[in-house]
């Protein structure tokens, strides 16, 4: 297992330290650090366009459309995901476990951004990025907003205060110097309203009635706007709004239609995230295996429903020990209604006991035949795919890209979902073949 000593360090004065005292220390320091960064960087955001990117679900995929679209209208780009960190030509994956990281890193991806020639720098930004004032200092040029469902209710208090820290990032939009400022947002969610609310040059909504038809594929969606059909190699209803919120934003800044058309049609595969594996051509089986980061009940569901029509063996890890308790039975009983078979699975338990985040989802789960407990995670994803029968579907969610399984004390075993699909349909079928 791999940790850093400054973890450690860190874990420690946290169990040592009054709880109270500590949450009332966090915010003072976070936001010193926050300033001091600024400054230490020169306030790079003010050198070049800035897009935040924020929402419960689809912003690493927005992040990753909007890279596409730019870099097609020429422009030299920087992002800032879950997924990975981009500099022009150079790409690492994000290895921190988190979205902003702290320690002035998002001052520096900037200034680095800045310093590389890049024109425009794509941010995700989320809200525990926000209560520890990350997101200070970015001076946006337009935020985009997909949507929102419960998520980390435990750590931010209550779901209105996660939607508070989410309209945070409504106020630095509005507070940037930068102009003009855009303001992009789903018009059919229920907060959308909040966000479009917000005093700048242009607020532009998006929803399915801006399409005259959207088609659901299996291996595609397509889209119809002004009679011109755009096709992505995408999947999911999910993927159509994540595709409208990228075409919204990118038109604003100018990027033509037809531009985006092309880009679109060979956006090349988002890794995490609805991420394709199949078994090679004259296996005993034809079997797709599914890596996908869906972690809330609401993306989950909207996973298995992309799926609709296909038979799925599913393995569920889904909820990280000491977190989102609320959540754990509700996964279950979706995976229940929409899968032929459950495999219950290790994710990351932290300090919390494995088996007890695994038997509280399993309290979702009435018909105990369709559920199998494995603990050990590569284990679990080798019985499904053995499982599966012919023309299936096997649909491995709750890490996409996460690089670690985290265990007690801040422990991290390396991991990636990808790499241990593609190694067991190898010793399977004799390959597993990213499509």
């Amino acid at each position: 297992m791999l940790y850093s000593p400054m973890d450690t360090v860190l874990y420690y004065i946290k169990r040592l330290i009054p709880r109270s005292l500590f949450r009332l220390a966090q915010p003072p320091y976070h936001f010193l650090l926050a300033t001091f960064g600024a400054y230490r960087y020169r306030f790079p955001s003010k050198e070049i366009t800035v897009i935040g990117v924020t929402g419960t679900k689809g912003k690493s995929s927005v992040v990753e459309l909007l890279n596409a679209l730019f870099e097609a209208d020429g422009k030299r780009t920087a992002l800032a995901s879950t997924i990975r960190f981009k500099i022009g030509e150079k790409s690492e994956r994000n290895l921190y476990k988190m979205t902003m990281p702290g320690r002035f890193f998002m001052q520096k991806f900037l200034r680095d951004a800045v310093n590389a020639g890049c024109e425009v720098a794509i941010v995700e930004m989320t809200s525990e990025g926000v209560v520890q004032f990350r997101h200070r200092h970015i001076h946006l040029d337009a935020l985009v907003f997909t949507n929102l469902s419960p998520e980390h209710i435990e750590s931010h208090g209550s779901f209105e205060k996660y939607v508070a820290a989410k309209l945070k990032l409504k106020t630095t939009l509005e507070e940037s110097k930068k102009r003009p400022r855009y303001m992009i947002a789903n018009r059919d969610d229920d907060h959308g309203a909040a966000f479009l609310s917000a005093a700048v040059e242009r607020a532009i909504g998006y929803g399915l009635d801006d399409l005259e038809l959207y088609t659901l594929n299996k291996d595609d969606i397509s889209l119809v706007i002004d009679g011109t059909t755009i096709r992505v190699p995408l999947v999911g209803k999910f993927n159509v709004y994540n595709t409208l919120a990228a075409l919204t934003c990118a038109q604003a800044f100018g990027v033509p239609l037809k531009t985006a058309i092309g880009a679109l049609a060979h956006l090349p595969p988002i890794r995490g995230r609805v991420e394709r594996f199949v078994s090679p051509k004259g296996a005993e089986k034809k079997i797709t295996a599914i890596v996908d980061y869906a972690h809330t009940p609401d993306s989950l569901e909207k996973l298995y429903q992309a799926f609709e029509k296909e038979t799925k063996i599913c393995v569920l890890g889904n909820t990280g020990g000491g977190r989102d308790v609320w959540k754990r039975p509700e996964m279950g009983r979706i995976a229940e209604q929409y899968c032929e078979h459950v495999f219950l699975t290790n994710e990351d338990p932290y300090d919390e006991d494995p088996e007890k985040i695994i038997a509280d989802m399993a309290r979702g789960i009435d018909d105990e035949s369709k559920l199998t407990t494995v603990m050990d995670r590569r284990t679990a994803i080798r019985s499904a795919l053995e499982r599966a029968p012919n023309q299936s579907v096997v649909l491995i969610s709750g890490k996409g890209t996460d690089p670690y399984i985290m265990g007690p004390h801040n422990t991290k075993t390396p991991w990636s979902d990808a790499k241990v699909v593609q190694q067991e349909m190898a010793a399977l079928y004799g390959g597993g073949i990213k499509k």
